[in-house]
């Protein structure tokens, strides 16, 4: 698997240069947010990358400029539920390492467990409750990313987290802060699981985002995480939950999240 890492770190930095910060877009964001000067290359084009499945996902690698930062942007992601192993999950992460990447910032669509939360909430990722039973790090260990047992206390980044506030209140944005957790899915959370997901501590769920943070986290990368929430989780809401609703409300919030990736992107 480092040799495919490689491979695609290369291919990369000699079509497209390197890059300070990446970006991974969630579902129904995949186009929040321009690049100027980019340079888009297919998922398919890159050695060993997967291609995402996902309706709202888009397979491109973009590399460009914003605020004065080199930016790579990935429109879509790898999910478990697709059938993809955890080592192509976080393969991104590591191609990003190699690139000279420091600071990764996630987003995704995730399902508010917190009642106080509605739908079209941007959530702050606080800290993250692995509930798949899985983990990027399975295996033997590949000492060129990190140590066997990384710390994972500060997972998101503490100063990265200030930024973000500072910059939502800047901007008149509500940010909420929460625990996200990660289901496998693809099949939504029931109302009994949701249940207990609130008794644990979490305020949001999802498919996604915890396997990059681990990874992330692995390789010495820092890492910001924000969720919109796009659909109340089952049992909060008494309303069939359905795909297509979380793209609709992902759209609803373009702007929002536009404003605020942009601004942490130019004071990071």
């Amino acid at each position: 698997m480092l040799e495919q890492i490689k491979k695609a770190a290369e291919y990369i930095r000699k079509t497209q240069g390197e890059a300070e910060i990446g970006l991974i877009l969630g579902s129904g964001l995949a186009d929040v947010l321009p690049l100027d000067n980019a340079h888009v290359c297919a998922y398919a084009d890159i050695p060993g990358f997967p291609e995402s499945t996902v309706q709202g996902h888009k397979s491109e690698w973009v590399t460009g400029n914003l605020g004065g930062k080199r930016v790579y942007m990935m429109r879509g992601r790898f999910h478990y539920y697709e059938g993809f192993s955890l080592d192509q999950i976080v393969f991104p992460i590591r191609v990003m390492k190699l690139l000279g990447v420091k600071t990764i910032i996630l987003t995704n669509a995730a399902g508010g467990v917190n009642e106080s939360f509605q739908p079209g909430d941007l959530m702050l990722l606080d800290d993250f409750i692995n509930y798949s039973g899985v983990n990027p790090l399975m295996g033997k260990n590949e000492e060129a990313f990190g140590v066997r047992f990384p710390d994972m206390t500060n997972a998101l980044d503490d100063n990265l987290r200030i930024l973000a506030k500072e910059c939502a209140k800047k901007q008149g944005l509500s940010l909420q802060e929460g625990v996200y957790m990660w289901f496998s899915g693809p099949s939504y959370e029931t109302p009994a699981e949701i249940r207990m997901a609130r008794t644990l501590g979490a305020d949001a769920v999802g498919m996604s985002t915890v396997p990059e943070i681990i990874a992330a986290r692995h390789c010495g990368i820092k890492v910001l995480g924000i969720s919109s929430i796009t659909n109340m989780a089952a049992g909060v809401s008494k309303n069939p939950i359905c795909h297509s609703e979380v793209i609709e409300t992902g759209k609803k919030v373009e702007a929002q999240m536009r404003d605020l990736l942009t601004a942490i992107i130019e004071k990071i």
